[in-house]
C-alpha cells in the first residue's frame, strides 16, 4: 500500500511540473528562450543570464545554444 501512493505521489509531482511549465510554442521571443540560460521545460517567466535554478518548477538551467 505505501508503494502504491509513494508512486502515485511522484506521478503527481511530475503531473504537476508539466503544467507548471507550458511552452507557447507560437511565440519564442520571451526570456524563458533567449536568455544565456534556460529553464529545459522552459516555464514562463524562467531564464536568466547566469546559472541557477528555475523559480517555476526549480530544473536546473541550461545553457541556451540559440
Amino acid at each position: 500500500m505505501k508503494s502504491i501512493l509513494i508512486k502515485s505521489a511522484f506521478i503527481l509531482m511530475i503531473l504537476g511540473s508539466i503544467t507548471a511549465c507550458k511552452s507557447n510554442k507560437e511565440n519564442h521571443t520571451g526570456k524563458e528562450y533567449t536568455s544565456t540560460y534556460i529553464c529545459p521545460m522552459n516555464c514562463e517567466g524562467s531564464g536568466s543570464k547566469t546559472k541557477g535554478n528555475c523559480p517555476v518548477c526549480d530544473m536546473d538551467y541550461v545553457k541556451n545554444n540559440q
